[in-house]
């Protein structure tokens, strides 16, 4: 576990929560209630306007210190962008459409000033801003919303089931907003502040503020799966207290594309270990003893056990493989203990067999996005989840372990049935002798090679070069969709052409165009998407042949060559993309960046 700072390394210590706060700009000075949001918007305002991470720090010190230990949680949750927790797996599913029908309602703004300031801007919270500032209706609005208005608000637009409800909620929230209350109850709503200021920013804050090291908030952040808890933890010197909660999901460690097998050679140059990289669904796996049931509302509890997977969007699906509940559950054989005792943390794949054979992802394709999943479905289309890391295990958290230590308790574990497999894995010390492995992977029909350096840690959400991936011959990038058009011919009413872009950095949100697809997807697909596109649209153009569209459908690319282009703000172009498939598993904040891309353009030429 990670040390607490010294005494003399102390930024700063919580003070009593007071009355009032003074939040100055260079506009405006204004006291108002603590809790007030206010208060947290301005804040907000004030970290957008810093690049640098002491100043956004000290800004958020001050303002924790106003807070009651209730506004305290939330605030540090919304500051990391979140409406929830980590570990509660519910969300307020507002979307864009219903969003531009609530600021048309409570600004009466003309609807072409907030599709022309949606196209500028490319932040619906920026335009909410901009329209409340415009609005006669709302320009002079007073502050009265609360922290605890809107985690309330947030609640009931969770509990709520229909569009027409949510916009109806969604309306009577921003009618009680300032414009700069709606410009981030709308990017809270979206989930992503764009204010320079991730999860990470939030921990090195509150480690600061409280005078403990950043990786010891980490650590406890990990361990409860909520920022606002620990922020809590913290106020009250109690960081040391925290123990590890199952059934939340920890954020997956992530692979670099390796350039070449000269790559491997110059990351791990004595020896390094190979597992094959299956084309099916990251996932998760906690198994437990099901003691505190009562307690925890995710999973599903078979014969004393507690099972839960969670995808790499830190989604819950258990109920999509309702076949995997009794052999995962079943790598916990005693149900005296307690959770934390008997539980097990797995990371892997869900992937589809036929006996020892994987199938391809297709046919993984068959059962997702299924409201039901049919007995015959099932037997038709049998999944297996391949372990290839132990993640929590022994009653520790094992993520700071040499991956070696953690594949040796993997395999001690007892998976003897069909539906838990063991990655095979090898240790090599020569990069040349990988040619012949990758043949071997695909011809067992998966994408290619993973590498892992045998003394690396697992990094939760983070993306390094202790884990490289090989995958198939042709380059492929993941992308996401930024705008569509309508197809020609037979396709002529699907909207099949997507332009697409990549993050410009791992830290950088902003989106870079690098190229359109066209084909790739079946006509059954691209229905599906159409709809989809329909209800997200931002803005449309030729009278909706064209439509700028949320950010939020992944999808991978393969391409002959990357080639320089002034047409996009990227520099780059994918030459001849063409859609492999969608990537329902992966959520846009893990797309390729623009470096990804200048790799590839290097390696060619």
């Amino acid at each position: 576990m990670p040390k607490r700072a010294k005494q003399d390394d102390a930024v700063a210590t919580p003070s009593p929560p007071i009355v009032t706060q003074q939040i100055s700009t260079d506009a405006t000075t204004t006291a108002l209630p603590a809790g007030a949001f206010q208060s947290f918007a301005e804040v907000a305002e004030l970290v957008s306007q810093t690049t640098k991470r002491l100043i956004k720090a000290e800004l958020l010190a001050t303002y924790f210190t106003s807070l009651s230990d209730e506004d305290l949680a939330h605030a540090a949750r919304y500051f990391a962008g979140r409406s929830f927790s980590l570990r509660d797996q519910r969300t307020t599913s507002v979307g864009g459409a219903a969003l531009f029908a609530a600021l048309l309602t409570v600004t009466e703004v003309e609807e072409t000033f907030i599709s022309q300031r949606l196209v500028a801007l490319g932040d619906f919270g920026e335009v909410a801003g901009e329209a409340f500032a415009v609005s006669e209706r709302t320009k002079n609005q007073q502050p009265t919303l609360t922290l605890r208005d809107i985690a309330t608000a947030f609640e009931e637009l969770a509990a709520t089931a229909g569009s027409k409800r949510k916009i109806e909620q969604v309306t009577a929230l921003l009618q009680r907003a300032t414009p700069v209350e709606a410009k981030y109850i709308v990017k809270l709503l979206l989930g992503d502040l764009r204010i320079g200021l991730q999860e990470g920013a939030v921990e090195d804050a509150i480690a600061r503020w409280v005078g403990a090291e950043v990786s010891l908030v980490q650590w406890v952040n990990m361990l409860t799966g909520d920022i606002g808890e620990t922020a809590l933890l913290a106020r009250h010197k109690q960081l040391d207290s925290a123990h590890m909660r199952l059934f939340h999901p920890l954020k997956f460690m992530l692979a670099t594309p390796a350039a070449d097998l000269a790559e491997v050679t110059r990351q791990m140059p004595e020896q390094f270990v190979v597992e094959d990289k299956f084309d099916g669904i990251r996932a998760q796996a906690h198994i437990a003893p099901a003691v505190d049931s009562d307690t925890v509302s995710y999973g599903v509890i078979h014969a004393g056990r507690r099972v839960a997977l969670f995808s790499r969007t830190l989604d819950e699906i258990t109920k999509s493989f309702p076949d995997l509940v009794e052999p995962l559950a079943a790598l916990v054989t005693d149900t005296t203990v307690s959770e934390e005792a008997g539980g097990i943390i797995l990371d892997g794949e869900l992937v589809p067999v036929q006996g020892d054979q994987i199938l391809p992802f297709q046919e993984l394709q068959k059962r997702l996005g299924r409201k039901t999943l049919s007995d015959e479905l099932r037997a038709a289309v049998p999944v297996a989840f391949m372990a290839y890391d132990i993640l929590y295990g022994d009653g520790r958290v094992l993520i700071n372990e040499p991956f070696a230590v953690r594949r040796a308790i993997l395999e001690s574990l007892l998976m003897d049935n069909n539906a838990t497999r063991r990655t095979p894995s090898k240790t090599f010390t020569d990069a040349a002798l990988l040619d012949d492995e990758f043949e071997a992977a695909r011809k067992r029909g998966n994408e290619g090679l993973m590498v892992k350096d045998p003394h690396s840690t697992y990094k939760p959400g983070r993306r390094g070069r202790e884990w490289l991936k090989i995958k198939r011959a042709l380059a492929s990038l993941d992308v996401v969709v930024t705008a569509v058009e309508v197809g020609n011919g037979k396709r002529r009413h699907l909207l099949s052409d997507y332009t697409f872009a990549v993050r410009a950095g791992e830290t950088d949100p902003t989106l870079l165009n690098v190229g359109k697809a066209y084909s790739g997807l079946t006509d059954a697909e691209l229905a599906e998407l159409s709809e989809w596109f329909r209800a997200h649209t931002i803005q449309e153009f030729a009278h909706g042949k064209v439509r700028v569209v949320e950010p939020r459908i992944v999808i991978e690319v393969t391409f002959d060559r990357v080639q320089p282009s002034a047409r996009h703000k990227s520099g780059y172009a994918l030459r001849f993309p063409r859609i492999l498939r969608v990537r329902d598993d992966k959520p846009p904040e893990q797309i390729d960046t623009l470096e990804a891309v200048r790799r590839l353009a290097d390696a060619v030429n």
